[in-house]
């Protein structure tokens, strides 16, 4: 297993101790310690990707396990925010369900022989939803923060929604089952 491998497996191992901390009301300072474990997850997803690109260390493994991560630790921290009444079921439910569509609509694109990269406004998406992540897990009582937080899901979701839409019409040739892409 090369090391862009190994940081993704590291990453999604990093779920269930991020999952104790967060949902632990035992565990002093645990909401903080899920923050930075959330944001350790984040960073390693920059991290595997830029190593496996530079070094030509891409895998079928990585090609599978990357993305999936991702969504497994972007998930548990939608159910626990919707546990700690942070934002509504509807929300996580709509952030959730395009990652199925997505994930639904790259089979299909595999199955035709056809790899989708995630376009920019998935980038973006990804990177207001850790900052989202990283400030509900935290959770700090301040006004400001508040508002703050607030502003981050609706962007979140907001741009979900946009970055569905956008890959979705670029690749709409694979929704008619055009093999012509």
């Amino acid at each position: 297993m090369n090391l862009p491998n190994k940081i993704t497996t590291v990453r999604v191992l990093m779920i269930p101790l991020y999952l104790i901390f967060m949902l632990n009301p035992n565990i002093s300072y645990g909401r903080y310690i899920a923050g930075a474990i959330f944001t350790l997850a984040a960073i390693t997803d920059a991290l595997d990707g830029y190593i496996a690109r530079k070094n030509n260390l891409i895998t079928n493994f990585g090609r599978f396990m990357d993305p999936l991560a991702d969504k497994l630790l972007v998930c548990s921290a939608l159910i626990c925010f919707v546990e700690f009444n942070l934002i509504p079921s509807w929300i996580a439910i709509i952030i959730i369900a395009r990652e199925f569509i997505i994930s639904g609509f790259r089979l299909i694109a595999s199955d035709q022989g056809v790899v989708l990269a995630a376009g920019w406004w998935g980038k973006i998406k990804t990177n207001v939803q850790i900052i989202m992540s990283v400030m509900l897990t935290i959770d700090l009582d301040y006004t400001f923060i508040n508002i703050l937080e607030i502003v981050a899901v609706y962007l979140a979701l907001a741009l979900t929604l946009i970055s569905m839409m956008d890959y979705l019409i670029k690749n709409r040739k694979l929704i008619l089952n055009d093999n012509n892409i």
